[in-house]
This record gives structure tokens, C-alpha cells and sequence, in this order.
């Protein structure tokens, strides 16, 4: 029986959460991305890291500039890492696709490089709560794929694990953004090897 590509991704990060994110490390583009979001912020925000790993560096970021922090990730590992380097946070293991929030729960839901992890037909619905979860005026900050692409990596990270992605391509994460009700207020390209992933700012309505 082929395996379930959302145990693939729970596995995988699993056994490569260290492989993938040190305690320590600090990317630049996420120092980038938080002070954007931090200028778009209320004081006191709540806000959501959908796919937020071990917590470093978004959630523990926010958390300590003052905003309630909710982190979801299906990896076990990655939460229990994340209880302990981000301890101002609140963190929760449960399958994207399967977390439960009231509506207008949040004032910004961050999902970086993780919806890429569910899969592509269930991507819209995923997007459409995150637009139910935000409060009007609210912020979705999100990197998905640019291009369309579903597969599985084996020696991921030059471990002995794979790892599976499932892609849209940019063109559909605007128009699920579009058909969620939330406004597209910019995008970007976001380089990575070969290739690379798509930004793309999103707001509820007031």
C-alpha cells in the first residue's frame, strides 16, 4: 500500500527537524518577512504560524515582541522543540487540514512553506479557513509554490527519509486566495536552488 503523503511529510520531519532548522539559526528572509508583518500588526496580536516547525524563528519572534502566538505543525518532533525554544508561545501538534479555530480568531496567519505539504486538492479549503480564522483588516503571509509540481524526494537534507511536496502554481494560490475572499496585495519570487517559491501577501476586507 502506497503510504499516506502526509505521514511521508510527518516522518520526514520527524527524523530531519534538526537537519532542517537549528536552534540557533536565524534565515534572512524570515528576519524580513517578521519585521514586515510586525509593521502590520495591532499591538498585542493574535496570530497564527500554520506549519510553524520548531518555532524559530516566526513564532518565537512574534511572541517576544508581544503578540499571542498560536503554532499547529504535524511533526512531534517539531513541536516539542518548538515548546522549548519559543516558551511564550502556545503550540499545537495536529495535521493542518484537521486544526480547529473559531472564525475571526486571528489578526495574521503565517504558513511558510507548508501548505506545499498538503495535498494540492486540498489546498483551496486550507486556504478558504484561513481566510474564516482572520479578522477583517487581517494579514495571511504566505510562501507556496510558483510552479506546479507534486513528488517525493528521497535523501532529503542528505538524511535516509524522504519528503513529498504538492504544488500549485502561482497563478492558483491568487485565484484560491480570490475565491477565499481575501485580497492579493503583492507578490514576490522567492529564490531557492534551481527554483524557487512564490510570496504573496494577502488581507481580509474590513
Amino acid at each position: 500500500m502506497e503510504a499516506d503523503p502526509r505521514e511521508v511529510v510527518r516522518r520526514g520531519y520527524d527524523a530531519l527537524s534538526y537537519r532542517y532548522r537549528g536552534d540557533d539559526d536565524a534565515p534572512a528572509e524570515y528576519a524580513a518577512w517578521r519585521d514586515e508583518l510586525l509593521g502590520r500588526l495591532p499591538a498585542g496580536a493574535d496570530v497564527l504560524d500554520a506549519g510553524c516547525g520548531c518555532g524559530v524563528p516566526m513564532a518565537r519572534d512574534l511572541a517576544v515582541a508581544g503578540h499571542r502566538v498560536t503554532g499547529v505543525d504535524v511533526s512531534e518532533v517539531q513541536i516539542e522543540r518548538a515548546r522549548r525554544l519559543a516558551p511564550e508561545a502556545t503550540f499545537v501538534q495536529a495535521d493542518l487540514t484537521e486544526a480547529a479555530f473559531d472564525d475571526a480568531s486571528f489578526d495574521a496567519v503565517v504558513c511558510l512553506y507548508a501548505v506545499i505539504h498538503v495535498p494540492v486538492e486540498a489546498q483551496p479549503a486550507l486556504l478558504g479557513r484561513f481566510a474564516r480564522w482572520l479578522r477583517p483588516g487581517g494579514w495571511l503571509l504566505l510562501v507556496a509554490g510558483d510552479r506546479a509540481w507534486t513528488g517525493t524526494e528521497d535523501g532529503w537534507l542528505g538524511g535516509d527519509t524522504p519528503m513529498w511536496w504538492s504544488h500549485g502554481d502561482r497563478d492558483d494560490y491568487r485565484a484560491w486566495l480570490s475565491d477565499a475572499g481575501l485580497t492579493v496585495t503583492d507578490e514576490r519570487f522567492v529564490p531557492e536552488g534551481d527554483g524557487g517559491h512564490a510570496l504573496l501577501w494577502a488581507q481580509r476586507p474590513r
